[in-house]
Order: C-alpha cells, then sequence, then structure tokens
C-alpha cells in the first residue's frame, strides 16, 4: 500500500473537476507566517505526512489561527509531536462553517469499487450517516446518495443557512465514480471533510488517496451456459442414485413425490444392493440403466459421490442434482472436497446443482422433486432460495395461496451453478415474468450486480437476504459456508440495480403475488375505500409511513361518489362505506376512484370476507334458534359468497380497464382462502391480504420497483 499526502492526494482530486481549499506548503516556521499572511488571517495550520492518517486526534490541526503568535505556537506543536513523521506543514484559510460532509471511495471485497456519501467531521463514525453504491454511477445515482442520508435537511436553508449547491455535491460524487474506473490501482480515497461555506459552494479541505501496490486477480466459478439448465428442469428421463425403500430416506422422499406427481418422463433407480422398490427394477450399476438418462438425483454419503463422475460420463448423463451433504458446509476440509469434486465434474462435462440441496421442481411439467410434498401450480414466479428448508416452505405457502411457481431450486452450497447463474437464466426463459431469491451470500459480487441489473429493467426480482446481523451471518457462514458482505453496501447493490429488497419472509410471498398479480403503480397515489372508519385511518397512517399519499378527493369525484352514499359518509379519502350492505356500492365506489386521475392505485378494506363473517354468525344461529331453517341461512350465505366471486370478478376487469392495481384486505380470512384470484382468461388477478400494513407495504416496494423502471 502506498499513501499520499494531503497536498498531493487533493491535487490528484482536484484533476477531476473536484474543488479543493486554496492551500500552502510550508517547511519552516518563516514560510508557514509567511503564507498565512498571504492567505490571510484567520488560518488554520495542519500536519502534513504520509504516515499520519488521523491528525485530528492526535492535536496536529490548529483552527482558526488570528496571527503571528498563535501561528508560532501551533507550528512548534505540530513539529514537536510529529517529530521524524513530519514532512511539512500545511497553511489554508479558516472557513467558518458548521456543515461538514464526507464523500470518498472504497473497495469492498465482494462487489469491488464502492462511492460512499454521508455526515461528515468528527461525527462520521459516531452516526454513520452514510449512504453508497457501486462504481460507476451516474448523475441519477448520485443525487439518490444525497437524498438517503437521514441529516440530508442541512443541505437545506436552515437557521441563516443557504442551501448547499447539490450541482457540486453531484459532480464530486460522479468525479469520484470516474477516478476508480479510470485508476484501478486506487484502493481508497477519503474526503472528510467535503466542508460547505456560507455560500452553500462545497470543498474538499482535507483528503487521502490509498495506491494498493499489488493488483489482486480473485478466482471465480465459470459461468454455465443459461441453457444447459434445461437438463435439470426438463428431463425426460430420470435416475436416482441411492434409490430407498425405507420411509424418511432421502432416496425414497424424492422418489415418492417424483413418481406421485403425474411426471411423464422415464424414472430408474440405482442402488447397489439392486432388487425392487415401489415395484420397480432397481438397477445395480448406473451403466445397467438401458435408456438415455437426462438427469441423476444422487442422495449417497459424500464419500462416494466422486466415484459416480466417471459413470455418469460413461452414460452420458450430463445433470447431477446432489442432494447429499458433507461438502462445504461442513468446514475447510469440506470445501476442499467440495473444490476437488467440481473440478473433475467440470472436466467430464457434467453440471451440478448443489451439493447440500432439497431439490427442484416445474411445476409446468408435473416434475415435483424436493424434500417437501409440496405441488404449486404452474405459474410465472422462479423461486431459488439458498436455504432448501426455507424454499420448500415458500412451495407450501405458495401451493396454499395460490401463486403459480415458474420453477424451483434450492441451490445449496452452489459448488458450480451460482445464484448469477440462475439471474441469467431466468433473464431469456419466458415463461418466468417474476424472480424471488432468498440469498445468504453471492460467489462473484460484481456479476451479481451486473446481471440483476439487466434482469430487472424486464423482470422484477424480489429478495430476501439473510446474514445481515453478527447472528446471521455466523449462521450463514455454518449453514453454506458462504461468508456475507456488509449489509449496508448490499442494501445499496439492491436499489442501484433495481432489486426489491424486503425483510421478511411473508414479505417476499406478498410481493410475490402482487407482482405476478397486478399492475404496477405508475405513482404513489392512493384511494382507499373501507367498510369501517378505523381501518382507513390506520391504513392512511401506514400509507404516510411507506411513502404512499393518500390525496384528498377531487371536487368531481367527490360529488359522484356523494349521490351514491348516505350523507353521513366520510366525505374525504379515506372513502368509508360506513357498512352499507347493498353490495352494489363497492362495485360502484371503487370504478369511481380507479377512473379519478389523481389516484394510482385503489386499496380497499372489508369487502371481501363478509362470507366467512356471514357462514360463523349462520352457525350460531343453526345452533340457538330453530325458527331459522338451515336451506334459508345457507342461502343467505350463498348471496354472499356470489357476490364475493363477482367482485373479484369485478375488479380484475376494472384492472384491465384503467391500467391501476388494486389491493385488497379481507375481513375474515378462513384457511382454506388465497391470497390471489383468478378468473378465466386474464392474466391480472386479484388480491387480498390478512392486513393493511401487508398491502401498503407491497404498494410501496412496487412503487419502488416502477420508479426504477422510469429512472434514466
Amino acid at each position: 500500500m502506498k499513501t499520499l499526502n494531503e497536498l498531493e492526494s487533493k491535487q490528484f482530486i482536484s484533476k477531476f473537476g473536484i474543488k479543493v481549499v486554496n492551500e500552502a506548503i510550508a517547511l519552516s516556521e518563516e514560510e508557514t507566517i509567511k503564507a498565512a499572511g498571504k492567505i490571510g488571517y484567520p488560518v488554520v495550520l495542519k500536519v502534513l505526512s504520509k504516515t499520519i492518517l488521523h491528525k485530528t486526534d492526535r492535536g496536529l490541526v490548529h483552527l482558526n489561527l488570528k496571527n503571528d503568535k498563535e501561528i508560532h505556537n501551533a507550528y512548534n506543536l505540530i513539529v514537536n509531536s510529529a517529530k521524524d513523521e513530519l514532512e511539512g506543514v500545511l497553511v489554508q484559510p479558516y472557513i467558518e462553517s458548521n456543515r461538514e460532509l464526507v464523500a470518498g471511495i472504497f473497495k469492498d471485497p465482494l462487489f469491488g469499487s464502492v462511492i460512499m456519501f454521508g455526515l461528515g467531521g468528527i461525527f462520521t463514525e459516531i452516526f454513520s450517516d452514510v449512504s453508497f453504491r457501486i462504481a460507476p454511477i451516474i448523475e441519477s445515482d448520485a443525487i439518490e446518495m444525497i437524498e438517503e442520508i437521514k441529516a440530508k435537511s442541512i443541505l437545506e436553508n436552515f437557521r441563516g443557512n443557504v442551501e448547499v449547491n447539490r450541482n457540486q455535491l453531484i459532480e464530486t460524487l460522479v468525479a469520484l465514480s470516474r477516478i476508480t474506473i479510470e485508476h484501478p490501482e486506487i484502493s481508497e480515497i477519503d474526503i472528510n471533510p467535503l466542508i460547505v461555506d456560507k455560500l452553500g459552494n462545497v470543498c474538499a479541505v482535507d483528503a487521502l488517496v490509498v495506491l494498493n501496490d499489488k493488483t489482486e486477480t480473485k478466482e471465480y466459478l465459470p459461468q454455465v451456459d443459461p441453457t444447459l439448465l434445461r437438463y435439470f428442469f426438463y428431463p425426460k428421463a430420470i435416475a436416482f442414485i441411492g434409490a430407498s425403500n425405507r420411509i424418511g430416506k432421502w432416496g425414497f422422499t424424492l422418489l415418492s413425490i417424483a413418481a406421485s406427481s403425474g411426471y411423464k418422463g422415464e424414472i430408474y433407480l440405482v442402488n447397489t444392493k439392486g432388487g425392487t422398490i415401489a415395484g420397480k427394477n432397481v438397477y445395480k450399476k448406473i451403466s445397467e440403466i438401458p435408456g438415455k438418462v437426462d438427469l441423476g438425483v444422487v442422495t449417497i454419503p459424500a464419500n462416494n459421490v466422486g466415484d459416480l463422475i466417471p459413470q455418469f460420463k460413461e452414460k452420458g448423463i450430463k445433470a447431477m442434482l446432489l442432494i447429499s451433504s458433507g461438502f462445504g458446509e461442513t468446514g475447510e476440509a469440506g470445501k476442499e472436497i467440495e473444490k476437488q469434486f467440481v473440478k473433475e465434474a467440470s472436466a467430464a462435462g457434467i453440471f451440478v446443482i448443489g451439493p447440500n440441496t432439497m431439490g427442484i421442481c416445474n411445476p409446468h411439467i408435473n416434475f415435483y422433486c424436493t424434500g417437501v410434498h409440496a405441488r404449486p401450480n404452474p405459474g410465472t414466479t422462479a423461486l431459488v432460495a439458498q436455504s432448501g428448508n426455507l424454499g420448500t416452505q415458500f412451495l407450501v405457502f405458495a401451493e396454499q395461496q395460490g401463486i403459480g411457481i415458474r420453477g424451483f431450486c434450492g441451490s445449496g452450497n452452489e459448488a458450480m451453478i451460482t445464484i448469477e447463474d440462475y439471474l441469467e437464466a431466468f433473464e431469456i426463459d419466458e415463461l418466468t415474468k417474476t424472480v424471488m431469491l432468498y440469498i445468504e451470500s453471492v460467489k462473484n459480487g460484481r456479476r451479481f450486480f451486473e446481471v440483476a441489473s439487466r434482469v430487472s429493467k424486464n423482470k422484477p426480482i424480489i429478495l430476501l437476504k439473510g446474514g445481515q446481523t453478527k447472528a446471521g451471518n455466523k449462521a450463514a457462514a455454518s449453514h453454506t459456508g458462504a461468508m456475507a458482505s456488509d449489509s449496508r453496501i448490499f442494501d445499496a447493490v439492491c436499489r442501484q440495480s433495481g432489486i426489491v429488497k424486503v425483510e421478511y419472509p411473508m414479505d417476499l410471498l406478498d410481493l410475490a403475488s402482487a407482482f405476478s398479480s397486478l399492475p404496477l403503480p405508475k405513482g404513489n397515489r392512493a384511494a382507499i375505500m373501507t367498510l369501517g372508519g378505523g381501518w382507513g385511518v390506520i391504513t392512511a397512517d401506514l400509507c404516510s409511513m411507506y411513502g404512499i399519499e393518500v390525496p384528498e378527493l377531487s371536487k368531481e369525484v367527490f360529488e359522484r361518489i356523494n349521490k351514491i352514499l348516505p350523507p353521513y359518509w366520510s366525505r374525504t379519502n379515506p372513502v368509508d362505506l360506513v357498512g352499507e350492505n347493498d353490495n352494489a356500492i363497492p362495485m360502484t365506489v371503487i370504478e369511481e376512484l380507479l377512473k379519478w386521475e389523481g389516484c394510482d392505485t385503489v386499496i380497499n378494506l372489508g369487502i371481501l370476507g363478509r362470507g366467512n363473517m356471514l357462514s360463523r354468525m349462520t352457525d350460531s344461529i343453526l345452533k340457538v334458534d330453530n325458527s331459522y331453517t338451515p336451506e334459508f341461512l345457507s342461502h343467505v350465505k350463498d348471496i354472499m359468497f356470489q357476490f364475493e366471486e363477482k367482485y373479484i370478478a369485478r375488479i380484475i376487469e376494472l384492472m384491465e380497464k384503467y391500467k391501476k392495481p388494486v389491493f385488497g384486505v379481507s375481513l375474515i380470512k378462513e384457511k382454506h382462502d388465497h391470497n390471489v384470484y383468478s378468473v378465466k382468461d386474464s392474466a391480472l388477478k386479484a388480491i387480498f391480504f390478512q392486513t393493511p400494513e401487508r398491502a401498503v407495504k407491497a404498494c410501496a416496494k412496487m412503487y419502488e420497483y416502477y420508479r426504477f423502471l422510469m429512472k434514466k
């Protein structure tokens, strides 16, 4: 590592248009006093040294020096403290300011060059109010960085301070990006403070440039041709190596779900013991299988897996789904075994998913080969999870909630096929419309960022990240042998690449439902229609929390709704239907709101679910009052359930007509109820969540993605 001193650092960054403070270097007390007189009092004196990086901490910065005597005292203090590390003294004008910022560059081990901006001065480490972007950045990225810091209000007019020249800030950040692209040998630049003067101009009064004298080349797994993944997801024949007839064994679980799900291809069983399992002949060797095999599903112990490579090669099997554990997730010894196995498999032309995977599925051909008996319907949401257990739980939920799945893979240790490879496969797959990821790490950070940036422009990527805390990082390392980058850097990667990052597993599933079912909101203005006032108030509060506006009704919309509802309705947005039982009212009011140009989305609460409420009520009536016949009460329920079916169909029809999303919240949900409701011959679907916050969060995240698409 080579460090430029402060003067050299500022001279370097100034070549790229970054404004730096006017200053002079002095090598003696006499030169220092002379420079101060030329610059004009008051001045600042600093040590100049390549080795002293934290000057303030060592008392080597003296501010607001007003005369020669103060210069004399400060100069001698610096000389006596710095001693042999002294290269000279810097003399700068004292710029009076109460606003200090920081900007810089550093190299993240996973994603490479990162641009940083935030609150500077002595509070940089204390408050850590900073934002990040992966280089290179453009002007819009710089604007977002400035807007993301919590203390951004200090950039505005306040208490006699004029607004900061934002163009200068933007130019500084873009210049830093240009530096790191043109000079990859630079490992770090720290501009702190980037001071704001009384006119609002920004100026670097201190800077540090660090050069890396060694060019490190990191080895990554080779990219896998995305078309080769068809061997895994469209196999015409499967061999289960390690097939078993014992309940609880992987070799039996995977076989039982695959063979019972309607898969039309050939299934072959392999076990050294031979015999029969589930009425099928069991081959002792792979070579004994009479037909061609596209996919081998391996569940034998890890120490025997390497012996399969020549057998796969001889049989012409190109795809191995390696369920077996005992590889990289177990520690350093396991990583070496895994690395050697991948090397041998690659040389043999065999592609491997796993090891340590929970399996895969493709509902479009009734191919289910996972550790859990979940069979979601075919759909357009592709799911990859680095936790097999979590991934299969998502599959169960998708099946329960009516979320259609394009395909699923528990990627395991990703010894050969990585999350970046899956993203490239989704990019070219016509059936995939939405991508859902659970990840704990990425193998190649720069490739992940670049591929995600491309995919997001056409298909939303919804991502849940594990290992974001110290405890989570430790668990992730023991789980998959993965190392996670700083969570804030990863958050920046997601924002910059258009990934819709969520915080909780349920958010992941809710957004998969919404993105695969609804049109995108083209703005952040929501109209709220509610069966009760309290829900409307809560939802309006939630909208405010998540950046969704709840505008006042226009005069025209107000007058039209006022003719429909009784005089005591809320007369504002949220529109309270005041518990009216006329089923025609919500049908009419929701269209009035959707065709209103002042809103971009409608959130409706409590309209669906009244059938469940009536069902519970009629069950109670039957127990206490025999004057009502079961037939009559059943008819009452049927009327409401029929209305709900019509209401769902009407919502879908209106979304198609007005190109706006409708987010629903059910009054009461029963176990058999879905989140997603479809009608024949429509690509759109109706969504009804259990709570208002889930609906509002889904709306906010969809709008966030729309803003990314509109970004220039």
